[in-house]
């Protein structure tokens, strides 16, 4: 999988299309990724103790890979990553603008 943990990203399908959030886990057995604070979604929660009361949180769930795109540091678009054989080094590069990320 070319997308890692703490890249930023955009969002190119679905509800948050066009939002940007950096990814805080990935899971690549399943081909997917959690954004921070992106595709959000209500969970009810049950009260653990008597005195406390039951709430609606929401959560943040994993998406498909496929519906983001690494933003590149350096020109700052969405970009599609190509990898580049260096010295001893394997380094993901931008297509765009062809520097490393």
């Amino acid at each position: 999988m070319k997308i890692k943990k703490n890249d930023k990203v955009m969002i190119m399908k679905g509800k948050d299309r066009g939002k940007t959030g950096k990814v805080s886990a990935v899971f690549a057995k399943e081909n997917r990724v959690l954004v921070d604070g992106l595709n959000l979604y209500k969970k009810t929660v049950r009260p653990r103790r008597a005195e406390e009361k039951g709430q609606i949180i929401s959560v943040s769930k994993p998406m498909a890979a496929a519906n983001v795109q690494v933003v590149c540091p350096s020109c700052g678009q969405p970009t599609r990553i190509g990898y580049e054989v260096g010295n001893k080094a394997k380094n993901r590069i931008c297509k765009k603008c062809k520097k490393t990320l």
